[in-house]
């Protein structure tokens, strides 16, 4: 009887304290030591962490490559606190940390599939094409006759190279229901801190590097009749009164597909992320729930709960249009004056938007990539458009994009609200799943309209977790196939 040897694996012929005499590793091993000896000797202190740094940075390395997922939940961590880190450190480009886990994710992908070649057809979906299509626009604006310069295209790339890859790695990589789960549990984990560094702010006051922020500039906006506007680790309280509504409206109706610890988690998050919405001062944010939560109740089609919602929605805008009641609270009495149409700050931005109009009247292209509101001053200091405030997202984009990128963007948006809600309301059968999708797209139906009066949409961390729920809600039938295929098991049963 012979034995087949064409099934052992090579690698097993060499036990693993006898591939340690080979020359190529001994050497490789030595060199090793050599260099870390000769960066503690020269360096010190700073030579252990660099030492440190690459022995970790090599084991995350090999991590992402043996499971790329983990470098696609790493960009939604750093996506939350890399604004907040940049308070305290200083000079470096840490906003380029997103492209590097990106890139490494996808490199990570492209190699842990290396010999059976990557399957794309995942990420073949209507929002993919349209994805591809926004960024050959944004690329486009490059030869957008206003611009003057590339550097603020190129801080601005978010807005264009963020949407499309980072929908393609959510198509790759959150193909189960484990794996979404995990992803919102990331989110919600981040969300909860967010809130609770906020009430630290609210309670205990700024540190010396949030404090130096806001004495650069910062305080203008933030600090209002002596109160703080609450900003937690975010890069002002706009993005992060948007994001924690954002994040209350999607984690109260996730809560409800869930059972036992989940649901307690995920209803302590929402909870916490509306009240750090009600901290952070912000007047816009308040559309957040009020539009996702009705959002919700039109995609359960039942009668009773959206006459339910409506009344509710009503009563909570009579409470802040009509009523004093609790007019002492500090962010209650912020909030309210969202409702007042003759608001100072509201009439300015009215007046703003009419000058804009009248600016890109000849410029159907809009004036440039990164070439619009406060943060164009540090390229371009004298331009037109650095002096004109945009606030609103969309202003931004129209403003940056003209007409025609508004009009693109627009259409993007409406195009995958429209689908999603489709399937969810007729196509879906899985109640856990349609709960689950009807989550995410409350919460971005909320963001879309709070955009209007702030610039949240693109911005960190929302930015990334509107792409990444773009892309789950526009394949909603992955998370549900396993019920399909027992469906006839079922009936016969």
């Amino acid at each position: 009887m012979t034995t087949n040897n064409n099934h052992i694996n090579p690698f097993d012929k060499i036990s693993g304290s006898a591939s340690l005499a080979k020359p190529r590793v001994i050497l490789l091993l030595f060199g090793s030591i050599a260099l870390i000896a000769l960066l503690l000797a020269k360096m010190g202190i700073a030579g252990i962490g660099l030492v440190l740094a690459l022995f970790c940075g090599s084991i995350y390395i090999y991590t992402v490559f043996k499971n790329p997922i983990i470098g696609f939940y790493t960009a939604i961590g750093y996506n939350f606190i890399v604004l907040g880190i940049g308070r305290y450190v200083k000079d470096l480009p840490l906003g380029f940390g997103i492209d590097g886990l990106m890139i490494l994710t996808f490199l990570a992908l492209i190699f842990s599939r290396f010999r059976d070649r990557v399957d794309w057809s995942p990420a073949n979906k209507d929002i993919t094409i349209l994805a591809a299509v926004w960024l050959v626009y944004f690329i486009l604006q490059l030869a957008n006759p206003e611009a003057r310069m590339i550097e603020p295209w190129i801080a601005g790339r978010g807005t264009g190279f963020y949407f499309f890859f980072f929908i393609i790695l959510t198509f790759m990589l959150i193909n189960t229901n484990k794996r979404l789960d995990t992803f919102l549990y990331l989110w919600g984990a981040f969300s909860i801190l967010a809130t609770l560094k906020g009430i630290g702010q609210m309670v205990f006051g700024v540190d010396t590097a949030e404090q130096a922020w806001l004495d650069r500039g910062g305080a203008v906006t933030h600090i209002l009749f002596g109160k703080l506007r609450v900003f937690s680790f975010f890069s002002d309280a706009g993005q992060f009164g948007g994001n924690q509504g954002y994040s209350g409206v999607v984690f109260i109706i996730f809560s409800m597909a869930k059972k036992g610890f989940p649901r307690i988690f995920f209803l302590i998050a929402g909870i916490l992320g509306l009240y750090g919405m009600m901290i952070s001062g912000t007047r816009g944010s308040i559309a957040v729930p009020f539009a996702g939560f009705m959002t919700f109740f039109v995609l359960r089609r039942n009668i009773r709960l959206l006459g339910t919602g409506i009344l509710l929605v009503v009563l909570l805008f009579v409470f802040f249009k009509f009523t004093m009641i609790a007019n002492g609270n500090a962010q209650i009495r912020r909030m309210r004056t969202g409702f007042d149409p003759n608001n100072p700050s509201l009439l300015i931005r009215k007046a703003n938007q009419q000058i804009l109009k009248g600016y890109l009247a000849s410029r159907p292209f809009g004036g440039g990539i990164g070439h619009a509101g406060d943060k164009a001053l540090r390229f371009l200091p004298n331009a037109f458009l650095s002096h004109v405030a945009t606030d609103s997202w969309y202003v931004m984009i129209w403003a940056e994009m003209g007409i025609i990128g508004l009009i693109l963007h627009l259409c993007i948006l409406f195009y995958v609200i429209g689908v999603a809600s489709f399937k969810v309301m007729f196509r879906i059968r899985d109640p856990i799943t349609k709960l689950k999708m009807s989550a995410l797209i409350s919460g971005m139906v909320g963001v879309m309209l709070a955009s209007y009066g702030n610039g949240v949409l693109g911005g960190m961390p929302t930015g990334l977790l509107i792409y990444a729920s773009m892309a789950l809600m526009s394949n909603p039938q992955i998370f549900e196939e396993p019920i399909i295929e027992k469906e006839p098991e079922l009936i016969a049963t």
